[in-house]
Formats: C-alpha cells, sequence, structure tokens
C-alpha cells in the first residue's frame, strides 16, 4: 500500500498500474484560453474539452477503468426485462455490501430524486454532516429544510483532525431532541464530505450516528458515493478500522445502515447509481417510482455495459491497491501546493485537492464569488479546469438573499489512473505562478443567472479588465511557452 523509495527526497506515490491506451491533450496558447473562458461565461463548466489541457472539474464518470471493467462490458445481456446483467450486479452488490435488496438509477442525484420523493414531506429537516448541491436541491424542492451537523473543525482548512467530515454528535442529539424524531425526515452521511474538502468520516462516527437514529426511530442513510476514499482514510488512519478488511467495513455499514446509495461515475468508476438496503419495507415504497423516473426495475435509466463495469468496479473497490491511488496522488499535490506557500485544506481528503480561494484572494468580497474567480484565472494561466466550491455553488435564500458558503474553494478534482506526476507538477507549478499574482485577480458578477443550480451552467463576467491583465503578466513572465 505504502512503498518507500531508497532515496529519502525521490518519495513519491507509486502506480499499480500500467497505462496501455493514452489520448492525446492540447494546451492553447493564454490569449486563447483568455477567449475561451469569455465565451464560456466565466462558468468552468461551459468550457469545450478540447480547450482544456487538464480537466481537474470532477472525478465523476470520467476515472480510468480497469482491463476486467472493459472485458466485462462485452458481455453485457441486453434484455429489457430479466436481464442476466441485472443479476450479475445484484450479486457483486451483496457480495460488497452484504445487502439484500437493490434499486437501479441513472446516477447518484436520481436516487437523491427518489429518496426526496419518497420520504420528505413538506416541513420535515433532514439532519447531515454537510449538503451537497443536488442533495439539498432536491429535498427544498419537496418542502423540506437541511441541517448541517458536521463538527467545527470541518469547516477549519489548517484543521489537523484526520476525520473532519465527522457530524457533531452532541448537537445532532440537541437537534434531534429539539425538532422532535417525528419531524425529521432522514439523517444522512456524506462519506467523503465533498463541498468541505472531500474530508472523511470515521466508521466509529458511523456506527455512532446509526445507533442514535435507531434509538430514536429515525432512518439513517449513507451517500456512498465517494466512499472508496473513505475506506483508505478509515484503514489508515482509524485504529479501529486497522486489522478490518475493506468488505468488512463495507458489511458492517450495509449493516447498521437503513438505506446505502451511491454514484457508480464515483464508487466503481462506471456509469449509473443504485440505491441498496437490508430493509424490504423502504425498498417497497421506493421502488414504484423507479418505473416511473428512471426505467424497468432491471435497468433503472443504465444502459447494460455500465451496469456490467460496475459490478466489476464494485469488487475491484475491495482490493486496497485500487483504491489508495486517487488519495496518495491527492496528497501528493497537497504537499506540492503547501510546499509552495498555497492555502489549500489539510489534511489531503478524497476527491481532490482545495485551494482556499478566500485565504488567496481576501481582496475580493464574497458577493463577488473569490473562488470562482480563481478558476477562471487558473484555466487562464494553465489550461487546467478545476471547479467552484463556494458561494457560487450555494442556492440563494427563500428571501432572494445570497447565502455566503462556509468556505471558499477551488477544486482541483483527481480522476483515478487518468493524470501522470509530470502533469500534477505542472498543475502545481501553474497555481504558484497564480498565487505569486494574485493581487492581479479580481471579482465577477452575474450576466445570466439560473434559479436552480446556477453553478452549472450560469455565466458571469470579470469585473474591470483584470484577466487581460493577468494573461500580459503572463506573456511577460513566460515568453513564448503555453
Amino acid at each position: 500500500m505504502q512503498i518507500k523509495f531508497y532515496q529519502e527526497e525521490e518519495q513519491v506515490p507509486l502506480e499499480m498500474h500500467k497505462v496501455r491506451v493514452v489520448q492525446k491533450l492540447f494546451l492553447r496558447p493564454i490569449e486563447e484560453r483568455l477567449q475561451c473562458i469569455k465565451e464560456a461565461g466565466n462558468n468552468t463548466f461551459l468550457l469545450q474539452n478540447k480547450d482544456v489541457f487538464m480537466d481537474m472539474i470532477t472525478d465523476s464518470g470520467v476515472n480510468a477503468m480497469s482491463d476486467n471493467q472493459v472485458a466485462a462490458m462485452s458481455i453485457a445481456d441486453d434484455s429489457y426485462a430479466g436481464s442476466e446483467t441485472c443479476n450479475r450486479l445484484i450479486k457483486a452488490i451483496e457480495e460488497v455490501f452484504g445487502t439484500k435488496y437493490f434499486l437501479p438509477a441513472h446516477q447518484g442525484r436520481a436516487c437523491e430524486n427518489i429518496l426526496a420523493e419518497t420520504f420528505v414531506k413538506p416541513g420535515q429537516f433532514t439532519l447531515m454532516n454537510f449538503h451537497f448541491t443536488t442533495t439539498k436541491a432536491h429535498i427544498t424542492r419537496m418542502g423540506g429544510s437541511v441541517i448541517e451537523l458536521v463538527r467545527p473543525e470541518g469547516l477549519e482548512p489548517n484543521s489537523t483532525e484526520p476525520f473532519k467530515g465527522n457530524f457533531d454528535i452532541p448537537r445532532m442529539k440537541q437537534i434531534i431532541k429539539e425538532l422532535g424524531a417525528k419531524n425529521i425526515a432522514f439523517v444522512r452521511i456524506e462519506a467523503g464530505t465533498n463541498l468541505i474538502g472531500g474530508q472523511p468520516v470515521s466508521l466509529e462516527n458511523m456506527l455512532e450516528v446509526a445507533q442514535i437514529c435507531k434509538e430514536n426511530g429515525i432512518m439513517s442513510i449513507l451517500d456512498a458515493s465517494l466512499l472508496q476514499d473513505n475506506l483508505y482514510f478509515m484503514k489508515t488512519r482509524e485504529a479501529m478500522c486497522k486489522d478490518m478488511s475493506i468488505k468488512d467495513i463495507m458489511h458492517k455499514l450495509g449493516e447498521v445502515m437503513d438505506i446505502i446509495y451511491f454514484s457508480a461515475r464515483k464508487l466503481s468508476f462506471a456509469r449509473g447509481g443504485a440505491i441498496i438496503s437490508n430493509n424490504e419495507n423502504y425498498i417497497l415504497k421506493m421502488k414504484e417510482f423507479i418505473p416511473l423516473y428512471e426505467g424497468f426495475l432491471t435497468y433503472g435509466g443504465m444502459e447494460v455495459r455500465s451496469m456490467e463495469a460496475m459490478a466489476v468496479g464494485l469488487r475491484e473497490t475491495l482490493d486496497i491497491e485500487y483504491i489508495c491511488q486517487g488519495p496518495q496522488f491527492i496528497q501528493y499535490l497537497v504537499n506540492e501546493l503547501d510546499k509552495y506557500g498555497i492555502p489549500v485544506v489539510k489534511p489531503a481528503g478524497g476527491l481532490g485537492a482545495h485551494i482556499d480561494a478566500r485565504a488567496i484572494l481576501p481582496h475580493i468580497p464574497q458577493s463577488q464569488y473569490p473562488a470562482a474567480a480563481l478558476a477562471t484565472a487558473l484555466y487562464i494561466a494553465s489550461g487546467v479546469r478545476g471547479m467552484e466550491r463556494g458561494t457560487l455553488s450555494e442556492q440563494r435564500n427563500p428571501d432572494g438573499s445570497e447565502r455566503y458558503a462556509d468556505m471558499e474553494l477551488v477544486r482541483l478534482a483527481m480522476p483515478r489512473r487518468v493524470f501522470t506526476l509530470s502533469q500534477v507538477k505542472y498543475c502545481a507549478d501553474r497555481v504558484k505562478w497564480l498565487y505569486d499574482n494574485r493581487e492581479l485577480i479580481g471579482g465577477l458578477k452575474w450576466e445570466d443567472e439560473p434559479k436552480v443550480l446556477r453553478f452549472f451552467f450560469g455565466r458571469l463576467q470579470p469585473i474591470g479588465d483584470w484577466q487581460e491583465k493577468l494573461a500580459a503578466k503572463f506573456r511577460e513572465d513566460f515568453g513564448e511557452s503555453l
């Protein structure tokens, strides 16, 4: 799992795989990158992939599949009903999680929609360590509210707490007492809290949350989309998991959680999603929504070849040599950025490295979206496409006022088995140059603001001509270099 080099200065994460298929990349000149970000409305989601050198906007659906996954896709049973592909996937899920019941969906947010439709009533509350954008949108759409109960350390970028995604247990108990269990739709645990730096949750904390839910008659739900990285951190950071196998941990979660759901675009490196449980009553309540929103019960909106890949990918999750590559590469990038003095969320979590835009750009108020501005500046400086995880990713309050995020982060996601270390070093180098020229970066303002999930397709414009000045400084420092 950890391989040391004889020469101490040469310590780097060692890939436990070989690359046999490559895809050509293009790095456009900075003048073209400046034009591309303008045409994209200063929203990195609207950039065209042909204009991106390193795509670090997400690790969802962009990971490299294994040879066994690709091979499995060739034996898919394309039957509409009674598919053997579905039977093989159910068997894999039972083997990996120890759960009996399975409902298919086309991806994680489809699972969230079904959970919200089934269990959230107007005026109810959902408790979670931290929200995810689509999760919250589905809950509020049904008239519910979200209460976040992450421990205070989770919102401190430089806290050394190894499990910064943990629930604040005393506060959870207090909230349940104040609200009353009947007013709580469910408690959701997000393994690897996305919006606060991919920070993990300990097994001990998950078990305690599940026990509190059981004692109060409240449903416990685990979002396992980022569980793979979380498993790595449990194994390497948590004493109680040291002598447990990955399978032991997953079976324990399958045993104590009422419902588990996940996006296969993250967990298993495939496409699709799943809701799983040992509780037949919960499954029966959700079952009718699958044909209504997704597809028949044997595919649920998924393409069958992806289901075969999911089955193999889930089994590969049990292999520590498969799941260690992502966290180790993220740790390497975080270490490089930290070495350069760049404010970054520590300790390194899963999903990607997270740059602290608020610390880098204190001159930009949150009303001018500093994380989004930094993401556009990074693309201009490097061709690297990162993602804003701050106020832009929030939704406005019911009265139309801005809900300012607890953290203003730029996420540099690390798709698994995709980038080389030289590319990661290039990314760190360009972030360093940007940090040294941070006073040139200005804010953004809305040009076209959607009402729902605005960060996906909204358009902004720079306040002033700071982007042209940044490009000019780059050309001054780098000459003819790309």
